[in-house]
């Protein structure tokens, strides 16, 4: 099990990327979070199996999401707690 976090920048904001990337969750076995920052980025915080966050990610550039995405940033972080399913946090 792996946990990530990702900043994405560009045109992500008001173009409905959250609840997108909520929709494609459910295509795949990760658990995490979603949501808007002050400076215009997205940070998503994503945790499962090593490969299947690869796929998550490469999915999310795959489908229209990818045409917002200018600059993404990635970590591994500490195993996410407390975290059911997956959500849109404000």
């Amino acid at each position: 099990m792996t946990a990530r976090q990702y900043f994405f920048s560009g045109r992500v904001q008001g173009v409905g990327f959250r609840y997108a990337t909520k929709q494609l969750a459910k295509g795949f076995d990760v658990l995490g979070w979603v949501r808007n920052l002050d400076d215009g980025r997205v940070e998503l915080q994503i945790m499962g199996d090593e490969e299947e966050l690869d796929e998550f990610i490469q999915e999310m550039h795959d489908s229209p999401l990818g045409h917002h995405i200018q600059e993404q940033e990635e970590r591994t972080v500490p195993l996410l707690e407390d975290v059911r399913g997956f959500s849109i946090r404000d």
